[in-house]
């Protein structure tokens, strides 16, 4: 049996300890690579790392749906370069999820 997301602390206390706040300049060999995901600050960053750690397609397909993950766009890429912008990132390999710092983490 599956473990629900939201009740995997152990695993949301590691995916958190290991959430860190980036400059966008150090994410771009990520971005070329096309392993970048974009997480719309209306999303709460650490919940959808850990529903991506346990393939929650269900979850993840609405937020795509809706827009509020996918893959980081060439626009968002050149406006994050322009603005030397700083993010923040989780990772979940193979992928590095990214939020624009808009609201505080946990």
């Amino acid at each position: 049996m599956k473990t629900k997301p939201e009740k995997d602390t152990d695993l949301r206390t590691k995916i958190n300890r290991e959430t860190a706040r980036l400059p966008w300049s150090e994410l771009t060999r990520h971005f070329a690579q096309g392993t970048v995901i974009f997480v719309s600050p209306e999303l709460d960053l650490i919940d959808v790392a850990v529903r991506i750690s346990h393939d929650d397609k269900e979850s993840i397909s609405r937020w795509m749906a809706d827009g509020k993950v996918g893959k980081v766009s060439d626009e968002q890429a050149a406006g994050w370069t322009a603005a030397n912008a700083s993010l923040w990132t989780s990772v979940v390999s193979p992928f590095v999820l990214v939020q624009p710092d808009t609201k505080k983490l946990h």
